[in-house]
C-alpha cells in the first residue's frame, strides 16, 4: 500500500531528498536569525570597497568599512545563503524556515521517494525562487522588450497615499515587483519597460517545523511528512494576484504598458480556464510560466521557462476565479441541506 503528501523539496536551496541526513539534521536546526545585513549596509559596502582599492578612503570611511566588515563576517557565519536572490552581492535566506518549494513524496513497501510527471512538480513557496540567474526575466526581456538583458529595478512604488489614519499624502502603499527597462534602445530614445509580478504559493495545513522537530527526532532519515499539506492556490491566486492586477493592469493598460506575470506551471494550470488571445500586441496580461528542472546527476533544480500565455485582464480574472457558479435552484437546495443539519 502505498502513500502520497507533500514534503519538502528545496530547502535553503539544496534538494531536500538528495541531502545526507546530518545536513538534514543541521538545516532543521537552523534559525534565521537577525544577522542579515540591510540593503542599504551592502551598497554602502561596495562602494567603500571601491573606494578603498583606488586608496581614497577617508579615515571616517575606513572604520565604517571595518563596522560593515565584521557585520558581514557575522552574517556569513549564522545565516544561510540564498543561492536565487539577484538583488545583493551577499544575499541571504530570510524565510522562516527555509523551505523554497514542496513536492509530493509516496512511501511505497518502505521506500519515501518524489513522485514523477506533472504531478511530481516542485511548488514555489518563496517569490525569490524565481529570481534564479535572473533567467524569466531575461526571457520576459526579450519577449516584450527585444532586449535579452533588461535593466530592472525592483519594487517600484506604483500607488500613493492620499492620506489617512495611517499613512501620510503621497506615502507607497503600493509597488510592483519588478520593472523591466530597455537597455540597448537607441540613445534619446523614450524609456521602454515593462512590470513584472511574481506570485508563489501559499500552502494550507499545519506549521512546517513540525517537519524540523520530526527530522530531529529521526537524526535525519528521509521519511514522510508528519502532516497533510496542499499547495493553497485559492489564498494565493483570489486572494493575493487578482487584487494586485485589478488593481495595477487597469492603468498600465492606459498607459500603454504590458504586465508580465511569473508564477510556477502547476500554479498556472490550478487556475480555471482563461481565453487565450492569439497576439501579444492584444494582451493585457502575459503570462510566463516557469518550471524547475534537476540536474543531471541529482544536483539542484534549474529554473526554465517553458510557456507563455497571452491573456486579457478579464479573461484572467474569470480564470483566477476558478470556477462557474451553480444554478439559483442547486444553491438553494445546497442551503436547506446545510439548514437541515
Amino acid at each position: 500500500m502505498s502513500e502520497e503528501r507533500f514534503h519538502i523539496a528545496e530547502w535553503y536551496g539544496h534538494p531536500f531528498h538528495g541531502l545526507g541526513d546530518w545536513d538534514r539534521v543541521k538545516l532543521a536546526q537552523h534559525e534565521v536569525g537577525g544577522s542579515a545585513m540591510t540593503k542599504a549596509e551592502l551598497t554602502r559596502m561596495v562602494a567603500l570597497e571601491e573606494q578603498a582599492a583606488l586608496g581614497t578612503m577617508k579615515p571616517r570611511d575606513l572604520d565604517r568599512l571595518t563596522d560593515l566588515r565584521a557585520k558581514l563576517t557575522k552574517q556569513q557565519a549564522e545565516e544561510l545563503p540564498c543561492p536565487f536572490r539577484t538583488d545583493s552581492p551577499h544575499p541571504t535566506c530570510t524565510k522562516p524556515g527555509g523551505v523554497c518549494s514542496i513536492r509530493i513524496f509516496k512511501e511505497e513497501r518502505g521506500v519515501v521517494a518524489p513522485i514523477d510527471g506533472n504531478r511530481g512538480r516542485l511548488r514555489a513557496l518563496c517569490p525569490w525562487r524565481f529570481h534564479q540567474d535572473g533567467t524569466a526575466f531575461d526571457k520576459i526581456g526579450e519577449r516584450l522588450l527585444a532586449d535579452p538583458t533588461p535593466t530592472r529595478a525592483g519594487e517600484v512604488g506604483f500607488l500613493e497615499s492620499t492620506g489617512n489614519l495611517d499613512s501620510d499624502p503621497g506615502e507607497d502603499v503600493g509597488r510592483i515587483d519588478m520593472i523591466l527597462v530597455k537597455s540597448n534602445a537607441a540613445p534619446g530614445a523614450p524609456m521602454d519597460w515593462v512590470a513584472v509580478e511574481v506570485q508563489a504559493v501559499y500552502f494550507s495545513g499545519k506549521r512546517m517545523s513540525i517537519e524540523f522537530d520530526h527530522i530531529l527526532k529521526t537524526q535525519g532519515k528521509l521519511s514522510m511528512a508528519r502532516e497533510k499539506r496542499r499547495p493553497d492556490y485559492r489564498s494565493s491566486g483570489v486572494k493575493r494576484l487578482m487584487p494586485q492586477l485589478l488593481t495595477k493592469v487597469p492603468t498600465l493598460r492606459r498607459w500603454g504598458k504590458k504586465m508580465a506575470v511569473v508564477v510556477d506551471a502547476p500554479f498556472f494550470h490550478s487556475m480555471g480556464q482563461m481565453e487565450r488571445v492569439r497576439d501579444v500586441s492584444n494582451a493585457d496580461i502575459v503570462w510566463f510560466l516557469v518550471d524547475f528542472v534537476e540536474d543531471a546527476g541529482g544536483g539542484r533544480f534549474r529554473l526554465e521557462v517553458v510557456e507563455e500565455f497571452f491573456t486579457t485582464l478579464e479573461s484572467a480574472t474569470l480564470g483566477l476565479t476558478g470556477g462557474l457558479p451553480v444554478s439559483q435552484g442547486e444553491f438553494e437546495k445546497r442551503i436547506k441541506a446545510k439548514a437541515q443539519k
